[in-house]
């Protein structure tokens, strides 16, 4: 390679960096000024350990959970249990949320993307960390969704993130990768959705204020169940006494109702009796269907038998590990009675289908006659 062609790569080369740089330059300068802002965390400061409370505000109402005797309960609910891993993971969620984008925004957009404030059209939702004393540790509006691939997603598909606020910045949005469901006024989003559970049903008893009812019991686990009353026709449906039995073992909560709750139906119950084979009972009253729930509450009773008694000709090998298994069924049972005593101050919202097999009719409970040829 000679002289002269050597120079006009040096020359080229020269021409390629400096266009180069003010290139890199003009994209520099193009870039938004808050472009420093992504990833950086968007509640800066905020510690876990100084939250006592969270408000959440929506335009339809608000809770406010707060910390007491060592969990959450929901003030508005008249301090009923908080699902405390929901409490925590959502307090978590919210130091860890980073900034995705932002952006300028006008008014016309704040009202469209629900980031203003409670009490302004298009409001959305203000989350609010609390301290001891009341005062905020972070605020927070929670917006609309936002869908990364287009807005058709909102029809179905999952969101990637949320439009959010800053209170005190009502010119900046910000994009979390977050969808933030949890971001909820509704109190059946917070609460613990552990029921009261009668398990090993050995008598039950339903009582229909119209004046139907039925009895079925037991003697032990493993034994038959028989219907009080039966007459010589009539044959009890082992699988539907059954499966009315173990409904009780298995419930789980909607909801809870506000306090002074009205047309709940408590007023002219159902009343369903059950005892157990551990000597506890309870005495559920079902009132109104609201929507695919109904109205339940309950008073527990009985005394737990500790001790299981042997049966006739046990071996000692077999008395011991049923010693054993009876131990462990009465701690379990010891560990949730506390819960099961705060729950029955209550009205309780419980889903239709878990007590569909206990509001069956007697007829319904009896073996179907063959169709005559």
């Amino acid at each position: 390679m000679n002289a002269r062609y050597v120079a006009v790569l040096v020359v080229l080369l020269v021409v390629l960096g400096g266009g180069a740089l003010v290139y890199q330059r003009q994209q520099s300068a193009q870039q938004a000024p808050n472009a420093a802002l992504l990833g950086q965390p968007l509640l800066k400061g905020f510690k876990a350990a100084d939250v006592a409370a969270i408000r959440i505000s929506e335009p339809k109402g608000v809770l406010t959970l707060h910390a007491k005797d060592g969990g959450w309960t929901l003030a508005e609910r008249a301090d009923f249990p908080a699902d405390f891993a929901k409490v925590r993971d959502f307090t978590v969620k919210a130091i860890e949320l980073k900034i995705a984008q932002s952006e300028p925004i006008g008014a016309a957009d704040r009202a469209r993307l629900m980031l203003n404030e409670p009490g302004q059209e298009g409001a959305g939702t203000l989350v609010e960390f609390l301290a001891a004393d009341g005062k905020p540790l972070a605020r927070l509006i929670v917006g609309k969704q936002y869908f990364r691939r287009g807005a058709g997603d909102a029809q179905g598909g999952a969101a990637d993130g949320r439009f959010v606020m800053r209170p005190g910045e009502p010119a900046t949005v910000y994009v979390v990768a977050d969808p933030l469901v949890q971001a909820s006024a509704r109190s059946a989003d917070w609460i613990d959705r552990t029921a009261f559970l009668a398990e090993r049903v050995k008598t039950l008893e339903l009582r229909d204020p119209a004046g139907g009812g039925w009895r079925i019991e037991r003697a032990a686990d493993d034994a038959n169940w028989k219907l009080a009353g039966a007459k010589r026709h009539e044959k009890l449906d082992v699988a539907r006494a059954n499966a009315a039995s173990y409904a009780l073992g298995v419930l789980e909560l909607a909801d809870v109702a506000p306090p002074g709750a009205k047309d709940t139906g408590l007023d002219k119950p159902v009343l369903v009796d059950a005892t157990t084979l551990e000597g506890l009972s309870y005495a559920i009253r079902i009132g109104r269907l609201d929507g695919d729930n109904y109205y339940v509450s309950f008073k527990p009773g009985g005394a737990l038998i500790k001790e299981r008694k042997p049966e006739k000709g046990e071996k000692a090998a077999d008395r011991a590990r049923r010693d054993k298994d009876y131990a462990d069924r009465v701690k379990r049972i010891e560990a949730r009675l506390p819960r099961e005593r705060v729950l029955s101050n209550y009205v309780l919202l419980v889903p239709k289908s878990k007590l569909e097999d206990v509001l069956k009719k007697r007829s319904e409970l009896l073996e179907k006659k063959p169709a005559k040829k």
